[in-house]
């Protein structure tokens, strides 16, 4: 609509001009003396030849005699003589006194100031047209830029954004412009396609992390087999050996198929979900009897209490410390329980190597582990899924050297 506005008033302008042109030089076609005051400066001359003072001023002219000489000349009359009066174009006319021509009056052209007023006239007119014109051009460019070309830049921009896989930051919207609907619709197109990815990178997480859930799962059984194929194998001979012995390299087989799809899941999942619920502290021991399923462990109680945890992933955690404790020290486990403030403190340590002091804060980044380890097979990935689980239930986890021996504290919140 504004478009067309000033579109059509660009063309009344120009109308405008044109007819102002063309009606002045019609004007200046048709421009010639006035006839009744020429009559009227002849016969006052006449009537009172002689008599300069009663001359009529309406006119310019000069009035000579019979022998040329001037009489009489106006201001701004030009001509003095009839020579003169031929070359400037002028009005020559006979002075008749008593029926005598007596003289000549020289009536000044003045057609050319007149075609010289009109000129100015056409010139004011055409210059104030078009700086209209031009302000109102000026005007139109910045609307285009406004309207048109900044909102197809910043929708250029846009798309270029959203193919290089930004859609955090929204089109602004502005239905003032030309783009306004696309505008709408292209921030609409973001925001379907974050929701989209979003859904789609959720989709793949959770199946991820169901893998990782079912390896997990997995390992504690194998583990099992693998322990009572161990003692069946050292307790049995024979042919009953070779199958114990058939047994245990299976199950290193199935582990060591386990442990890398476990550890390809975990790589790729960005958060796992850990939903905490209150529960009694009684249920920590079916935990911890899991988690030990080689019978390494001592004797411990477990004050009453209510604590804040997610079970499965508190079963996570408890695996993940015994099963490096199995794997690194391969001794017998201690474990303390005592209520601390308002933590439940679960101390639990073994007599092994221990680790390097300088290295024990590095071993719940992801997959660090310590120098003295290299030759186990391994992730660095338990204590990092363990301190991970803990702080996700409000808790936290410690690691220290006992000497002998490597200890974790994990401190669980109570209610």
């Amino acid at each position: 609509m504004k478009n067309k506005l000033i579109i059509f008033t660009l063309a009344i302008l120009f109308i405008i001009e044109i007819s102002v042109c063309l009606f002045a030089i019609n004007k200046a076609g048709t421009i010639k003396q006035d006839t009744i005051k020429v009559n009227e400066v002849v016969k006052t001359i006449e009537s009172n030849y002689g008599n300069t003072n009663s001359y009529s001023d309406v006119l310019e002219y000069t009035v000579i005699d019979n022998n040329g000489t001037v009489t009489y000349k106006t201001s701004d009359a030009k001509s003095n003589s009839i020579n003169e009066a031929i070359q400037n174009n002028d009005i020559i006319l006979d002075l008749v006194v008593d029926e005598e021509v007596v003289g000549k009056v020289l009536i000044s052209n003045n057609t050319n100031t007149q075609i010289k007023s009109i000129k100015v006239y056409i010139i004011f007119v055409i210059c104030s047209v078009t700086l209209v014109q031009f302000l109102i051009v000026i005007y139109y460019l910045y609307y285009m830029h406004k309207s048109v070309i900044k909102p197809f830049n910043d929708l250029e921009g846009f798309a270029e954004r959203v193919a290089q896989g930004n859609l955090d930051l929204p089109l602004y919207m502005d239905r003032n412009h030309v783009f306004g609907s696309f505008t709408e619709s292209f921030d609409l197109m973001r925001s379907e396609l974050k929701k989209a990815r979003i859904a789609e990178k959720k989709a793949n997480d959770d199946k991820k992390e169901i893998i990782a859930k079912l390896s997990h799962d997995i390992k504690t059984p194998i583990a099992s087999i693998k322990s009572t194929s161990e003692i069946g194998y050292e307790i049995s001979d024979g042919k009953t050996k070779d199958y114990f012995n058939q047994i245990n390299v299976k199950t290193d087989q199935i582990k060591v198929l386990v442990d890398n799809l476990f550890n390809s899941s975990i790589n790729e999942i960005t958060e796992i979900d850990v939903n905490p619920s209150n529960y009694n502290s009684s249920i920590l021991n079916d935990l911890i009897k899991n988690a030990d399923y080689l019978n390494k462990l001592n004797d411990y109680n477990i004050p009453n209490c209510n604590i804040y945890i997610d079970k499965m992933r508190m079963q996570q955690t408890l695996d993940n410390i015994f099963t490096n404790s199995y794997k690194y020290a391969n001794t017998n486990i201690e474990i303390k329980i005592d209520l601390e403030n308002e933590f439940l403190k679960i101390d639990i340590r073994d007599f092994g190597p221990g680790v390097l002091d300088e290295e024990i804060n590095l071993l719940k980044e992801k997959y660090k582990r310590g120098s003295n380890v290299t030759d186990e097979d391994g992730a660095g990935l338990g204590l990092h899924l363990a301190n991970y689980f803990v702080d996700k239930m409000n808790g936290k986890l410690e690691l220290y050297n006992s000497k002998p021996g490597f200890g974790v504290v994990l401190y669980i919140r109570t209610i």
